[in-house]
């Protein structure tokens, strides 16, 4: 009998962290292990405001593959994947098919604009390690502009970011920190540069308490970040935001969307039953009616049945995500039975720039300021060496001084 063919989607958290448990777990005689993915390089989704912002290199962001997962004990396949065909157990790629015997989706996210009138054409958005950078590329540029312009628009130095959860503020964070250098570098006078952060919601990161979200919001606007909160996008224009009931007009040279995320729509093309762009899967994470199809990190709602809700789409819950589904597959091949997936919240952290940020750890302890950017740095760097080990940490870790 032939061993298995086990084929992961994805080489985010959850399947990196699947791929990388399933070479523990099982022998190369037990299994063949595939992991397809569009580039050759994994990259860390939660650093990617860094590198929007410019506090960061992309480099440091991203490791190549074959540095973690050993190429010998499994195949790589670098393309993109169309379409999974479930029928005949097959997915297919932009260049070749592949068969599977277990197949675990672990695509991502694309960014998802809720049919916002124009954000698609006018907004740059933080969804991979291209567009990041990109915007980048676009802020300095903007900068450079208004340094060599004989007629100066202060509009051109205005960032204007929609969505106050953990990217769009994160990324304020980052720009408090990278604005005064931009600044001191093109000899521009920092009171010329507005950052605006515009979100439908009455307030900021609703997954944390009034007076951690309170401290975060004086924090930023100590260093000249701007909200408009309670005040919705009704369109994205080339000049900016029209917003509100009097359809204000706010200009801006740099335009970024962070205010929300979906699933691979491979998910819709492959004919699974969707909830707001993600699969609703079972206690196992098996996609529903699926015996050997398991769905995880953002591609995947996870109910949590106590509060009667998904559980948040984190790094943290997709690298658990990977745990169980390794285990699982393991179980199938071995005829054991499954585990459901029991969530490990070890909290909640975001960081706010370099030595700041919010924090509500076990036991609901809150943390703000250093401590909190602290908790961050060790929360990051945590998973860089779950993923890659202590070579990828001390290659990759924030071990940044204060």
């Amino acid at each position: 009998m032939s061993k298995p063919k086990i084929v992961i989607l994805g080489a985010g958290y959850a399947g990196m962290m699947t791929t990388k448990r399933l070479t523990q777990k099982l022998s190369p005689e037990e299994a063949e292990i595939v992991l397809v993915n569009k580039h050759n390089y994994h990259y860390q989704t939660t650093w990617l405001h860094e590198v929007a912002a410019g506090t960061i290199n992309h480099n440091q962001a991203r490791t190549i593959i074959s540095d973690v997962i050993n190429p010998n004990r499994v195949r790589l396949i670098y393309d993109t994947v169309v379409k999974v065909d479930k029928d005949n157990q097959k997915v297919i790629l932009e260049n070749s098919d592949l068969s599977f015997d277990y197949l675990v989706i672990a695509l991502g996210f694309v960014t998802n604009t809720f049919g916002i009138k124009g954000m698609d054409e006018h907004a740059m958005f933080i969804q991979d390690i291209d567009s990041s950078q990109m915007i980048r590329e676009h802020i300095e540029y903007q900068f450079v502009k208004y340094k060599n312009s004989e007629e100066k628009n202060t509009d051109d130095l205005t960032i204007l970011v929609g969505g106050a959860g953990f990217t769009g503020i994160e990324f304020v964070g980052e720009l408090a920190e990278k604005v005064p250098q931009l600044c001191k570098k093109y000899d521009i006078d920092r009171r010329h540069v507005r950052v605006i952060n515009v979100e439908a919601a009455p307030s900021i990161l609703p997954m944390f308490d009034k007076d951690l979200v309170d401290y975060a919001i004086h924090s930023l606007e100590q260093r000249g970040v701007e909200f408009r909160l309670g005040t919705k996008i009704n369109e994205c224009t080339e000049e900016g935001f029209i917003v509100g009931e009097d359809n204000e007009l706010i200009k801006a040279g740099t335009i970024v969307w962070t205010g929300g995320v979906t699933g691979s729509p491979v998910l819709a093309e492959s004919g699974f039953e969707i909830t707001r762009g993600k699969v609703t899967v079972d206690s196992d994470l098996r996609a529903p009616g699926e015996e050997n199809i398991f769905v995880i990190g953002d591609c995947a709602w996870v109910m949590d049945e106590k509060a009667g809700r998904p559980f948040p789409p984190t790094a943290q819950a997709a690298m658990q995500h990977a745990e169980t589904c390794a285990n699982n597959i393991v179980s199938l091949i071995n005829n054991y039975p499954l585990e459901n997936f029991v969530f490990d919240d070890k909290g909640t952290v975001a960081s706010l720039g370099v030595t700041d940020g919010i924090a509500t750890i076990l036991g609901g302890t809150k943390l703000s300021g250093k401590p909190a950017a602290t908790m961050k740095k060790v929360v990051d760097n945590r998973a860089l060496f779950l993923i890659g080990g202590l070579n990828m940490f001390l290659k990759k870790g924030k071990i940044r001084p204060f």
